[in-house]
Parts: C-alpha cells; sequence; structure tokens
C-alpha cells in the first residue's frame, strides 16, 4: 500500500447563490475595493489515504465527497493527489 496526500477544493455550484461570498464582496467594497467583484467562498480539506496506485486512492476520495465531504446537490470538488 502507498500512501497519497489528497487536496480537496470544495465550492458551491455557479447556478447556487454563494451568500457568504456576496457577504464579502459587499464589505470589501464598503472598505473601498470596489474593483473586487465575484467573491466565492469556498472550503479546502486534506486528508491522507492508503491505496495500492494513484487510480484507486483518488476512487476511495471520490466516494469520499460524495458521502460526506462536500454536498453533491449544492458544491463541486477538485482533487489534487500527491504520493507522500
Amino acid at each position: 500500500m502507498k500512501n497519497f496526500r489528497a487536496a480537496i477544493q470544495i465550492q458551491l455550484r455557479n447556478n447556487i447563490l454563494d451568500v457568504q461570498g456576496k457577504t464579502v464582496e459587499n464589505a470589501l467594497h464598503s472598505l473601498s475595493f470596489s474593483n473586487v467583484s465575484d467573491v466565492h467562498i469556498g472550503k479546502y480539506v486534506e486528508l491522507t489515504v492508503a491505496a495500492a496506485d494513484k487510480q484507486q486512492a483518488l476512487s476511495h476520495v471520490e466516494d469520499a465527497c460524495r458521502k460526506l465531504i462536500a454536498n453533491p446537490i449544492m458544491e463541486d470538488f477538485h482533487i489534487e493527489l500527491t504520493e507522500v
């Protein structure tokens, strides 16, 4: 077995209103950052997974994201794997 480090970025889907992002954008505008727009707030998760190879590790992490880490109805996720 090899160990892989997964870096997972989670964002709301494009058609879902990002209330946190909009709040931060409005606050930035009130602080004179008027050139900032389209602010999106997401989540970042790191974990280590043991697997026979990179493909199996990716499969495990994708399954974990679909079942628990991300909300597949509202969120998209992107995984980067590195062997450790």
